[in-house]
């Protein structure tokens, strides 16, 4: 398929497999970026397509304007990734990353789109329960003490002054669109599987469960040992997940 110059700027692909029977679409978490899914793309070369997602106001989109409203990020990806339909597609999202997974999945079946074979909804809570949180008010020093309580940033950035002021208007834009994002409860109809940290601070076992109530096909709940970033150390067993998921896609025809 060809990729629009525009496409590019937010469709990632760190190993290219244009013939692969099926595609990953990856979500990053807040204050993330495609990158984040390189060593997904490197595990899964072969099996799939792996496409990552590179929202505004990152690396080399860090002169954009960051979004602050997780809708409007949504309504921006949702036309970005309607083409990737061509055959089978899996939707990942970790973190922020995951309602972001769901509200584009909801904006394509709404338009009478494709819809995702499955949805994996990682570290994040189901988008009808709320907790009263407010990391994007803080100054700067509160946000780099809550991205190292998560430890998902490398401590080579968090150590440099530099790289800080680089990263931190992308992430406290994106903490403002998840924080401020009104929970719904609205349902898709592919299938979900949550992944969650069972020492996650930020998503309980059980706010991962109510993932339940977002679908009308099946779901599925895989607890890992860890905290926000289980699926760092946890790598192999998470692509161990999506392979299942990979394959029962390109068993099943391609719904509309």
């Amino acid at each position: 398929m060809t990729v629009s110059a525009d496409s590019a700027l937010w469709l990632r692909r760190y190993h290219p497999a244009p013939h692969a029977p099926v595609r990953l679409v990856c979500f990053p978490h807040a204050g993330g970026s495609a990158s984040f899914y390189h060593p997904v793309s490197a595990a899964l070369t072969g099996d799939c397509d792996v496409v990552a997602l590179q929202y505004p106001g990152r690396q080399d989109r860090r002169h954009e304007p960051n979004l602050t409203d997780l809708g409007e990020l949504a309504d921006h990806i949702t036309p970005r990734v309607a083409p990737l339909f061509d055959r089978p597609v899996v939707f990942f999202g970790h973190s922020m990353g995951a309602i972001l997974a769901f509200e584009v999945a909801r904006r394509l079946r709404e338009s009478g789109g494709h819809t995702p074979a499955t949805l994996f909804a990682s570290g994040r809570r189901a988008p009808s329960t709320r907790r009263a949180e407010n990391v994007h008010q803080r100054d700067d020093d509160g946000i780099v003490a809550e991205m190292k309580m998560m430890s998902g940033t490398d401590a080579k950035v968090l150590g440099d002054e530099e790289l800080l002021r680089m990263v931190l208007p992308a992430l406290r834009a994106d903490y403002t669109a998840i924080e401020t994002y009104h929970p719904v409860r609205a349902a898709v109809d592919c299938p979900i599987t949550a992944l969650v940290g069972d020492a996650d601070p930020k998503t309980t076992t059980e706010e991962a469960e109510a993932w339940r109530a977002h679908t009308t096909g099946a779901f599925q709940l895989h607890v890992f040992p860890g905290g926000h970033f289980y699926l760092s150390p946890r790598g192999a067993e998470v692509i161990a997940v999506v392979k299942e998921a990979l394959r029962a896609a390109t068993r099943e025809p391609s719904r509309p």
